[in-house]
Parts: C-alpha cells; structure tokens; sequence
C-alpha cells in the first residue's frame, strides 16, 4: 500500500510496487499482493442475530422486574388451589400470561425498530464499481474491481467509477475531470492532474493527481496506478467509521430520561414490595389463609400486584404511538423519519450543522452576474433566479429591471451566442415533479439557463415565450441560436489554455467562440465588443476588468470569460489537428465580450428557516468541502453572518482547524458558524467537539462523506436527493431537501415532546394512585380491592387510550420563541411531582373508600363497621355473626367492581386535567382535543364490555353494577377535578410571582 502517493512521482510510485509501465503486474505479483493486502472490498460484519435483539429488550430494571412479577405469579398458580370456590385454572393463569404477552409485544416493537441498523453499511456497495479495465501481463482486460490489489495499473474512462485508490499516471485526453461530491462534497467537478503535490499534509480536496474509489469520470481518459484498496481506501475509511458508531450507539435525551425515572422507580418499587411482604409476616398465620404458607403467599400475590401497580406497563407502547403520530405529521411537511426516538431529540436540539452543497444551495448552478463593456467602462448586470428553470429577472447593479427588448445589443447578442453554441451540455424539464436538471456539466448548464433569461435579438421571438409549454420553454432560445449558428468543430478545454472553443458559421461569417478562465482569456485579446463597435482593447479597460474577477472571486463566483474571434479563413480542414496544444493558436488575438460569474445559489427559504432557528435558540453551522470564498459568499447571502462582519474567529478551513490545539477547538467551536474546505473525519470531530460541551447536535447531509457524521451525531437528517448510504445513515430524511423542513421538524419535537411530559404525567399519577390503593389496602388490613389482571387492564388499555390521545394536543404559541430545553431538564421537577403525588394519593384513597363503601355504607351492601372489614383475616374466629364467604364470593365482586370503575372513571377525569400543565378546563377546554374525548369515550365502552359480558366478568373477577353504584362511583371521581384545578391556580400564581421577581432583578 503507498498511503501518501499524493506526494510520489508516476515513476517513483510504480517503482515501489515494482510494477512495469508498459506490461503491468505479472500474474504472480497479482498473487503476492493479494495475500499481503486482500481483496479490494468493503468487510461485511455479521448482522446482531434475532436471539441477541430480543434479549437486549430484556435489559430494562421495569422490565425485569414485570419479569419477575410474571414467574412469581405463574409458580402461585401451579399452586392455586383450583378447586376452591370461584376459582378456575383459567382466572389462576390469566395474570401471568397476560404480564408475558406484554412483554413479548414490547420487545417485539424493540427488535422492529433496531432491525435496520446496519442498512448504511451495506448501501455503501453502491459505490463499488463491478468490473476494472486493467493491465496486466501486458495486456489489457476486463477483471472483476474486487479482485485489483495494489501495483495494478487501471485505465479509466468517461462514465466510469473509480475502483479503488489511484494516482494517476498519464492522460490521454486534453483534459480530465471527475466528480468527487459523494466523498468531498464540492459542487463543481474537478480537474486531475498528475503532477506531485508537494504537501504531506493535503487534505483529498488538494489531492488533484488522485482518483478516489467510488467517484466518477465525467471528462476525459488516464492511466492510474492503484495505491489503496477495500478498507483502505478514503470510503473504506467511511465504512470503518460508520461500523464504529454503529457499536457506540447513544440514547436520545428521553430515552436517557426515561431510562433514569425506570432506574429509580424500579429501585422504589422493589424496596415497597419487599416492605409490603415483610410487614404482613405477622398475618401469614391469620385463620383465614389455613396455614402460615399459604399466608406468606398471598401476601406474596399482593406484592405482586403492587409491583403491576406502580410499573406504567403502557408507557413504551403510548411513546412509541406518540412519535409515530408525529412522524406522520412530519411526513406531510416532507421529512420521513427513520428512527422514531429522533423526532423528540430535534425538539432539544442546540445547534444544526448543515452541509451546504445541496441542503442550503440548490446544488444547480446559476449565473448572478454578469459584466459586459461599454463608452463608460464596465456595465454590471445581476441575474435572478436559483434553478435550472428558465426564470429570473436581469436587472442593472443598481437594482432597475430590464426587459428583453433593451437586452438587445450586439454585446448581449454577442455574450448570448458564445454561452449558447460553446457549449455541451443541456438542460432538460420533468414534468413529473415539474422540475429542471441538467446533463453534462453544471456550470455549462448554467450559461444555457443564463441566454433563456437573457432571451433572443428577435422581439417577436421573444414575445411567444410566454406561451410556449415547460418542456419546450426550458431550451426556447438555446434552440433559436443552434438553428442559426451551425457548429463545425469543437476544441476540448485544455488544462494548458484554459479555455475551450467552438469554430461556428452564422450568416455573418465564421467565428471561434471561445470561453475560459479570465486570466488565460484577457491575455490573449486584443480588442473589445463595445455597444457601437469593436474597439482597441485599453490596459486601463484590463485592470478593472481583473480587478471585478477579484471582486468575484472574493464573493465566492466562479468567473468565466467569453471571446471571439472573426475568422477569414473559411475552410474547416485547416482547423482539424490531433493535437490539443495547437488549439491556442487559433485563439489569438481575440475580442472580448463579457464576465460572467456564478454560484450554487442558496435556496430561497433558507434564510427566513436560520433566522426562526436563531430566535428558537438554535445555533446554524456550516459545514462544507468547498472553497472559503465561495462558502463565506453563502453563508452571507443566507443570514449566518452579517454582511460586513468580521469574520475573524468565525470561519475557518479544515486544514485551519487541525493547527488548532485542543483547548483551541472547543473554544473554536463555541464561535465558530463555518468550516469550509473540510474532511469526513473533520465533520465527525466536530460532532463530538459539540457534543463534548453537552450540546445536542443535528447534522444534515447527502454524500457518503456525510455518512459518518449522520451517524455519530444526536439526530442525522439527510436529502431526498441524497446518496442512499447517506438516507440509510440519517434518522430523518428531508423528502424535499428544504433546509426550512427542519425548522418545522424542530417545532414538531418541541410539541411532541410537551405532550409526552404531559402523558407521562398522567401515567404516573394513575400508577402512583394504584400504588397508594394496594398499600392502603395492606396497611389497614383490608380484602385487596384491586387483582393484578385488573390492574393490567387499567394501565394498558384505560389508561393508555386516553394518554396517546394526548399526543394530539395542539402546540403553544411560544414553542419557537424559547430556547431549547436543557437536556438535564427532569420530566418531573420537584414541585410537579408533589402536584402528581396529591393527585394519586386521592386516586388511592378514593378507589379504596369506594370499596369500603360497599361494605359500609351501601344499602344493597353488608354494611359492617369498619373494624369487621379490617379484621378480615379473623371474621371465622373472632366474628361468629358475619358470613366470612362475603369477603371472597360475589359481595367481594361487587366491592371489587366499584372500587376498579373509580379507578377507571378518575382516571378519565385525570386525563382532562392532563390537557395542559398549568392552564385551567375553563382555558382550555376539553372538545380542544376532539382525539381525548374519543378515547375517554372508548376507554368507557370498554370498561362496559369487561362489566356486561359475562366472558370477561369471570376473566376479570368482577360483576354489573346498578345505578346507585355508579352514581357512588361518580360523586367519588369528580373531586380529582377539583383538586387539580386547584393545583394549577397554584402553579400559575407561583410562575407570576417568579416572573416578577425576575423582572425586579432586571431592573
């Protein structure tokens, strides 16, 4: 392997894999190399087996412990007595059963999402060439690219994608250009070259005499040496890197949060029901469980209970529903999320760095300005427009539109001419997507895009465009030039000249219409196109016409010059020469005609979406392969940077970023908003610099080279138009590639993420007041009120409609005028958690006085005192008078069935508070979220059907209720309305009072 061939000699290169020029490697030095260096693909690492997916499910403390619950409930049944009166081997099962399917449909949404997440590693075969035209044994042939080792001499051609890692040899064309934006992210193809760079240190940008693997020819034949291949090469480093993340995979911010409020919770519980078992040891031997065992055991089944209480079983499946719900909202504004936990990363996210060839730019390039001369000096022009459409408006520098007919001037017709017939490209309309792109070179495009914008010297002509279809529009006045200048021969773009040329005949004669770069062109003119004539080319005319190519080159413009020159000589045969070096010859002393610069223009929504980013607290930096200049220009234009700031400590180029200690680069990356002219691996050390200040970080991008950055980053976005490793990479792919989908995106994971601290609330509440009711229960000595399968049924089904409803609430006003939440900020604070404590404490105690009102107070009921109902466990010894079969038969049942439609229809009302943190019901009312008043309505239906088919009533252990009941049930319910109004009136006085004082400290 040479690893810095960049900076070795055709010659020195070959010498060192002792490779003949003429013959290649022989068939034995193929053998060698291979067994030293492999075969030149990508390593394929062994997907995560299925076993291995679904026992990483299983990780979670709640998890393990509902794991538990299920093992330590299925043993009790084994040892259920069946036969004792009520009891069935059906109800003895149904618990544990129910606790397992839970479980597996858990970890079965688990295994789902994660099954994707080696995807981008294999998308990157995509950009491995099938076969390689090689030489070897002094002959040249067709091999398989996967089986080229290095030493191998390769011969490459327009259309072709590089093998492997080459250094380029020698040329057999004039000139040779390759497109390299997967790897670099340049905008515009690049010329090779195969002198030696001398620079050890050259970042793949100044790597111009190597061809890298993967990119493509798009002008041009060489010869190439291959230097690098498989893992080895630049995007075998992008495969290693993106493996790398993917072993070292972060959790969101919720997830993490969640991860921490399971870690404490199941802390909590197991230390409760450890508690709960313990202090009971003195009822084991209570006459009503005929023997200490079978006390100890259910004491153990109450345990249980308590630990399907206070775990919110439905909670991964009510997030999971959340941010699938806002995926599809998102998807309506044209980003497909991939990765469902991003949606709510984005709602914290600090700072969005952006690539910008594609994401802020159009990634079609256009003219947007232009100079021309006349009497005066120069004459600017500026060019509207940022597609390939044929629209845009050409105005003065000073802003005044011209129209069509004062374009017509023998400069602007003489300008139009060149950009039109010198030229090999095209552009063609879609009207599919009712969209315009290019064939051939983007630059080229953009002088075809330029003379649709100027229009023809034909005023009649010009009028009908407006009639004219799309498809015709889009090539209307490149059509009228063709069909009145014949081309009669083409002289390919040199890299000695610079320029390129095409001899023409029109009906006023024959002329070499000449394009290039400026300083190649200006030198050879003689005399310039002026309004009224053709006139001695001055040096002061050529001074300001170099210093407006500095001025372009400065904002970022790439400059061409356009020339001519009016042959006498009217036979084609003296111009034909196979040799490029006589094509300067025949572009001497030319007229010149005009500037033309131009740039990948920014998307016109961009710099509104940055400024709302700005005002949401949200930083925007820019991170590109492409030149200082040209991304400064941009970044301008966009609103990143002022336009006379000072951009010192502001922008700074890859190679300026690797100079910098450490210690410097953070401080770097906290000033910063640019970073142009940069690597693969600059991108990813950014993220982590980011990421190390304990900023959450999204990236956006489309090439390969974004690839490993997508992945290391909190949340990846890439285009629609993107590569596919790029999409496969990302957790959200923009389906219109608009930068301005991702200030939408924010907003969307800021509301989600208000409506799931909203139901988790809720959940937590309703658990915590199940948990009060089991431990009440114990502690008072009374019947359990509540069964575990009850209980299940009420946190996966009651509870859970109403909490995904709450997903639907609408967002606030202010959501964007805030900056982002810290990624420290708790789902609970401390004084939310004492409101949430309140409310499931009378959740608890009102489920349990509903079930001793039964016994109590209810006319239908036994009415018994209170010590009768506490004492339970005795009612055979010490209460000769009471039917102790009351307390497991049919009264027990009815008991149970209050107790359990309190805990339903509070829950219900709970779930209205839920609607907002602070506001009251008279505020925001209920029908402002049609979704909860459909699911509060469901639940209901659905807490009818356990109550009235018979089926379900012996499943659940429960029985009808009458009308006296449910007016009970109700009274008992509605308090918790009450209270939480209450709460809030609480909260809104408390945030006035902190504002005040804000406010006093302010002034």
């Amino acid at each position: 392997m040479l690893n810095n061939a960049w900076t070795f000699t055709p010659q020195d290169a070959l010498g060192h894999f002792g490779t003949n020029p003429d013959t290649g490697l022989t068939d034995e030095q193929v053998r060698r190399n291979r067994e030293a260096y492999g075969e030149n693909a990508l390593p394929e690492s062994a997907p995560n087996s299925l076993i291995k997916l679904i026992f990483a499910q299983f990780k979670d403390q709640l998890v393990l412990i509902l794991l538990g619950s299920a093992v330590v409930s299925f043993i009790l049944a084994i040892f259920e007595d069946s036969a004792e009166p009520g009891g069935s081997w059906m109800t003895a099962f149904v618990e544990p059963l129910v606790i397992l399917l839970i479980l597996v449909a858990n970890a079965a949404v688990g295994v789902i999402q994660e099954t994707n997440a080696e995807k981008a590693i294999d998308a990157l075969k995509e950009y491995s060439p099938d076969e390689a035209l090689v030489l070897r044994n002094g002959r040249l042939s067709r091999v398989s690219a996967s089986s080229l080792v290095p030493g191998d001499i390769v011969s490459v051609h327009v259309g072709d994608r590089i093998p492997a890692d080459c250094r380029i040899l020698s040329f057999s064309s004039s000139s040779f250009r390759v497109d390299q934006a997967m790897l670099t992210g340049e905008s515009m193809s690049v010329g090779k070259t195969d002198a030696v760079i001398k620079d050890d240190s050259a970042v793949k940008q100044d790597m111009t005499n190597i061809l890298f693997s993967g990119t493509t020819v798009v002008n041009g034949a060489a010869k190439a040496l291959v230097v690098l291949t498989g893992s080895r090469t630049a995007i075998g480093a992008i495969h290693s890197s993106i493996s790398k993340d993917d072993e070292e995979e972060e959790k969101t911010p919720l997830k993490r949060k969640l991860d921490d409020f399971g870690d404490q919770l199941a802390k909590v519980i197991s230390v409760i029901c450890i508690l709960v078992w313990l202090v009971n040891i003195r009822h084991f031997n209570d006459p009503s469980h005929h023997g200490w065992l079978k006390g100890a055991i259910y004491y153990l089944k109450i345990a249980v209970a308590l630990a399907v209480a206070a775990i919110p079983e439905g909670l991964a499946a009510v997030i999971t529903a959340c941010l699938a719900l806002g995926t599809k909202k998102m998807a309506k504004r044209g980003a497909i999320v991939r990765n469902l936990p991003s949606v709510e990363t984005l709602g914290c996210t600090n700072v969005i760095c952006s690539d910008k060839t594609g994401t802020l730019t159009t990634n079609q390039m256009s003219v947007s300005r232009f100079v021309t001369c006349d009497d005066a000096g120069l004459a600017e022009c500026q060019v509207g427009g940022t597609t390939f459409a044929p629209n845009g408006t050409v105005s003065r520098s000073d802003g005044q539109p011209l129209d069509k007919s004062t374009l017509i001037t023998p400069t602007i017709r003489k300008l139009s001419e060149i950009c039109a017939i010198c030229n090999d490209a095209k552009v063609t309309y879609h009207p599919e997507s009712d969209t315009y792109s290019n064939v051939g070179e983007p630059t080229e495009a953009a002088l075809k895009v330029l003379v649709e914008k100027l229009g023809s010297d034909n005023d009649s002509f010009n009028s009908g465009l407006t009639t004219l279809d799309p498809l015709a529009r889009a090539t209307a006045v490149n059509d009228y030039y063709d069909s009145n200048v014949k081309r009669l021969l083409t002289f390919e773009f040199s890299r000695d000249r610079k320029s390129m040329s095409v001899l023409s005949q029109s009906s006023s004669g024959i002329s070499l219409l000449v394009k290039g770069a400026p300083e190649s062109v200006l030198e050879r003119c003689s005399n310039v196109l002026l309004p009224n004539g053709v006139k001695t080319f001055t040096p002061e005319l050529r001074k300001k016409l170099e210093e407006k190519q500095l001025e372009y080159g400065y904002k970022g413009l790439r400059t061409l010059a356009l020339a001519y020159v009016d042959e006498s000589d009217g036979d084609v045969s003296h111009y034909k020469t196979d040799r490029s070096e006589d094509y300067i010859k025949f572009e001497q002393n030319m007229t010149f005609v005009g500037l033309v610069g131009m740039l990948d223009p920014p998307r016109p929504e961009v710099r509104d979406a940055i400024a709302k980013c700005k005002t949401a607290g949200i930083r925007t930096i820019v991170i590109t392969g492409d030149n200082k200049n040209t991304a400064e220009t941009i970044c301008r234009e966009i609103g990143v940077f002022g336009q006379n700031e000072d951009l010192t400590g502001k922008s700074y180029t890859g190679r300026e970023l690797d100079a910098l200690s450490h210690e410097e680069k953070i401080a770097a990356v906290q000033r910063a908003s640019l970073f142009s002219r940069t690597e693969p691996t600059h991108k990813s050390q950014l993220v982590d610099l980011l990421q190390g200040l304990g900023l959450v970080v999204a990236m956006t991008g489309d090439g390969v080279n974004d690839a490993p950055a997508l992945k290391k980053a909190d949340i990846g976005i890439a285009m629609g138009t993107g590569t596919d490793v790029a999409k496969l990479a990302a957790d959200m792919v923009l389906a219109n590639d608009n930068f301005a989908t991702i200030e939408k995106a924010v907003e969307e994971g800021r509301a989600i993420y208000n409506n799931t601290k909203q139901f988790i609330r809720y959940l937590i509440s309703s658990n915590i007041g199940e948990v009060v009711s089991i431990f009440l229960t114990v502690l008072l000595g009374m019947p359990e009120a509540l069964i575990p399968v009850q209980l299940l049924w009420v946190n996966l089904i009651t509870d859970g409609l109403p909490a995904t409803a709450l997903g639907f609430n609408p967002p606030d006003h202010q959501i964007m005028k805030t900056p982002p939440r810290s990624g420290r900020e708790p789902l609970v604070g401390g004084w939310l958690f004492f409101r949430y404590m309140v409310i499931g404490t009378y959740v608890g105690c009102a489920t349990v006085f509903g079930y001793a009102w039964w016994f109590m107070f209810y006319i239908g009921g036994p009415q018994i005192s209170f010590y009768e109902l506490t004492h339970f466990h005795q009612c055979s010894s010490v209460f000769s008078n009471l039917d102790c079969s009351m307390f497991t038969g049919l009264p027990a049942e009815r008991a149970t069935t209050v107790s359990l439609s309190i805990l339903v229809v509070i829950e219900m009302f709970n779930a209205c508070n839920s609607l907002s943190e602070n506001e009251s019901l008279f505020v925001l009312p209920l029908w402002s979220n049609p979704y909860l008043v459909a699911s509060i309505i469901l639940s209901m239906a659905l807490h009818f059907m356990i109550l009235y088919v018979p089926f379900f009533r012996e499943m659940f252990r429960i029985t009808a209720l009458n009308k006296d009941e449910w007016i009970a049930v109700i009274a008992i319910s509605f308090p918790v309305i009450v209270i939480d109004e209450t709460l809030k009136f609480i909260s809104m006085r408390m945030a006035k009072s902190g504002k005040a004082e804000l406010k006093e400290k302010a002034e």
